[in-house]
């Protein structure tokens, strides 16, 4: 009896799946004006890579070269004046940065089901798994509320970023007329 009911269900599940239409031409989504997404073909480089992909993977070979030096300015949006000036030996790092995961789904050795699992990832000499994926420089968080350096004569620095305020790093000093803060010029009192 259980043998012929699930027969019957097998050929009805084969019936109605050949009788379902196949999509045909299927419409790009539209938005309420009419617009409707448009595919474009990007060109890509004798490498497969796109601009985009050149400029990141300069960026982070820029970022990562030991000992570089960059300039940092911090400027007012409202008068264009240069409020601080520092040199950066490295990079810039934003505080949210972090060298681990923010969350963790469980231990090696909890159930956690395959799906939900994620990457294997060792804190303090224990294996957890996590669903955040590693960034392209190998860090984990998001960007700001401060940023923090190390500039040429080993001092830490953060900064704080409010409004009125935007950050320029270059890894060439530009010609500012004026410095309120020129970090460079301060002397450090010995203790």
């Amino acid at each position: 009896m259980r043998i012929t009911a699930l027969i019957i269900v097998l050929l009805a599940l084969v019936v109605t799946a050949g009788c379902i239409p196949e999509a045909k031409n299927t419409v790009a989504p539209e938005s309420n004006s009419g617009a409707r997404m448009h595919k474009v073909k990007v060109a890509l480089n004798e490498e497969g890579l796109t601009t985009e992909q050149v400029n990141i993977a300069a960026k982070l070979d820029s970022d990562n070269v030991p000992g570089a030096v960059q300039h940092l300015y911090v400027v007012s949006s409202y008068s264009g004046q240069c409020l601080l000036y520092s040199t950066v030996v490295g990079k810039v790092t934003s505080s949210g940065k972090r060298l681990t995961p923010t969350s963790v789904v469980g231990t090696d050795g909890q159930y956690v089901d395959k799906e939900s699992r994620g990457i294997k990832v060792k804190i303090g000499g224990k294996v957890y798994y996590t669903t955040e994926v590693p960034q392209d420089d190998g860090t984990f968080g998001n960007s700001i509320p401060y940023l923090f350096w190390k500039d040429v004569r080993g001092v830490d620095h953060r900064h704080y970023i409010s409004g009125g305020q935007y950050v320029h790093v270059s890894t060439q000093p530009i010609p500012m007329k004026n410095i309120v803060l020129n970090i460079e010029t301060l002397a450090i009192k010995k203790q």
